[in-house]
């Protein structure tokens, strides 16, 4: 599978843009767009937004970089080069998830503004992000789940050929991007119906947790905390309860009001 969009640019030997950086560009650029629209619905400030997101997409990447390192450390020990290697693949969602959030948290505190609303404005722009970012994997033959060995079975979409192992697999990148895609319409209608701020955070933090932790379990390139522990199961049981929790103070406000 041909990874690199654009090989030898400008003449220049061994300048190469890969496709799965090209998918997480065009995948930032329509989160950014989407974004900006949403600031008419939930009335957050548009110049305050393109503040954040300057702010926010760097270090994003960087915490989605290093805490991929950090669970596959005996791989990029001793190799700087090899750690900041994002083109060859090795973003950790939950990683960048963390890092955004951090950012966001801080950037409302400092500036005073509603976490919350921020929040209702970005989140179906992450979720789209991801949706996008997953085809990324496909490119780069990642994010794959368990050995198919019937031939009836092997096909696209349940299926994808690894070309390394010579191998069909699950397409667990391709069920994690259509699940999102059907977290995204239940978030945006359910914003449309109710309004109410902050409600997008946890229903963000029950559906994503819920749709990781099922495609996680079919995973074979797992990141582990120990072994026979995914982190990434471990985190979305962590986000699920928090997100019920949360939901419930958010409706209980409302109610009072």
């Amino acid at each position: 599978m041909k990874k690199y969009a654009f090989q030898n640019l400008f003449g220049v030997e061994g300048w190469n843009i890969a496709w799965y950086g090209v998918i997480i560009a065009c995948g930032m650029i329509l989160a950014v767009c989407l974004a900006s629209y949403r600031c008419k619905k939930t009335g957050f400030d548009k110049n305050k937004l393109m503040d954040f997101v300057l702010i926010a997409i760097p270090v994003a990447i960087i915490s989605a970089r290093i805490y991929y390192v950090i669970f596959k450390w005996d791989v990029y020990r001793g190799d700087f080069f090899k750690m900041i290697a994002v083109w060859q693949g090795g973003l950790a969602i939950y990683g960048g998830v963390i890092g955004g959030v951090l950012t966001a948290f801080v950037f409302c505190r400092i500036n005073k503004h509603s976490f919350l609303q921020l929040a209702d404005t970005v989140l179906p722009s992450l979720l789209l992000g991801q949706i996008i970012g997953r085809w990324g994997n496909y490119i780069n033959q990642e994010a794959f789940g368990n050995l198919i060995t019937n031939p009836k079975l092997q096909f696209f979409p349940y299926g994808v050929y690894i070309e390394a192992l010579g191998e069909w697999h699950q397409a667990t990148f391709f069920y994690e991007s259509v699940l999102n895609v059907l977290l995204l319409v239940v978030m945006l209608t359910v914003y449309s119906k109710f309004k109410v701020r902050g409600i997008l955070l946890p229903i963000y933090m029950i559906g994503y947790g819920a749709i990781r932790f099922l495609v996680e379990g079919l995973r074979t390139d797992s990141l582990y905390i120990m072994p026979g522990m995914r982190i990434s199961q471990v985190f979305s049981l962590i986000l699920i309860p928090c997100g019920i929790l949360l939901l419930g103070l958010i409706w209980k406000r409302e109610k009072k009001r």
